[in-house]
């Protein structure tokens, strides 16, 4: 009698009963962001907030436009207060770890693909250029990461000088430099080409081999080791 109960009541409005008897993956994007803020307010039912934050968000991308969310943008609406916004972008920065944890388990260091896979869902979604330098030893392997500065909105402010005391730290051999385009194309302006250059000089000096520099658009990168951008010593 319980079960058939509970069955009668897994409508829109109680997502919890409806997950209790089917799971999460049985729940809309709508009904599992409606079980995370768990109330509504006074006259207004917690589906209904649910809803209007999903077309908040830009370009009404629904859950992934939620990580493009702040917090005062979030607060704006009817029924989300700053604890809930808070809630709500933690949540969003936890799926962008959890998404680049599964990643960083399988990338490979020689492929461009991979490195630009591994950091797409950290810098896409984000609203300013932020340039990252990554690591390598004398085998190519990981030792670690930095993000070295953050931009404007079309450009990435940082000096040649942070990147190689990063990568003095690290006591690297090599390493690949990933920024974002938050226009989404990732295609290299003259300025980034320029920041290449004084890169790979200073990394021939220091003796110190800059591999590649990644850019990432939406869903797309730009290599400069695959489009035989990059100058090494011996050439």
């Amino acid at each position: 009698m319980k079960n058939i109960l509970l069955r009668d009541k897994a409508d829109p409005e109680r997502p919890y009963e409806k997950c209790l008897i089917y799971g999460p993956a049985a729940l809309t994007d709508v009904q599992l962001l409606a079980v995370v803020l768990r109330s509504g307010t006074s006259g207004r039912p917690v589906i209904e907030v649910a809803e209007e934050v999903l077309r908040r968000a830009p370009g009404s991308n629904g859950l992934l436009g939620l990580c493009s969310l702040s917090i005062p943008e979030l607060t704006e609406i009817s029924g989300i207060g700053e604890v809930k916004a808070i809630q709500l972008t933690c949540i969003a920065e936890l799926s962008r770890r959890i998404a680049a944890a599964k990643r960083r388990e399988r990338i490979s260091l020689d492929s461009p693909a991979s490195i630009a896979d591994y950091f797409m869902e950290t810098l896409r979604h984000e609203e300013r250029e932020s340039l990252y330098c990554v690591m390598l030893d004398t085998r190519s392997r990981l030792l670690g990461q930095e993000r070295i500065s953050m931009g404007t909105q079309d450009q990435a402010v940082f000096s040649v000088r942070d990147i190689f005391l990063a990568a003095l730290r690290h006591r690297s051999t090599s390493l690949v430099m990933v920024h974002n385009h938050p226009s989404g194309d990732p295609t290299p302006s003259a300025a980034d080409r320029e920041a290449t250059d004084r890169v790979g000089e200073g990394g021939r000096i220091l003796g110190i081999r800059l591999l590649d520099h990644i850019i990432i658009g939406n869903n797309s990168y730009f290599s400069f080791a695959e489009a035989d951008l990059i100058l090494h010593p011996e050439e």
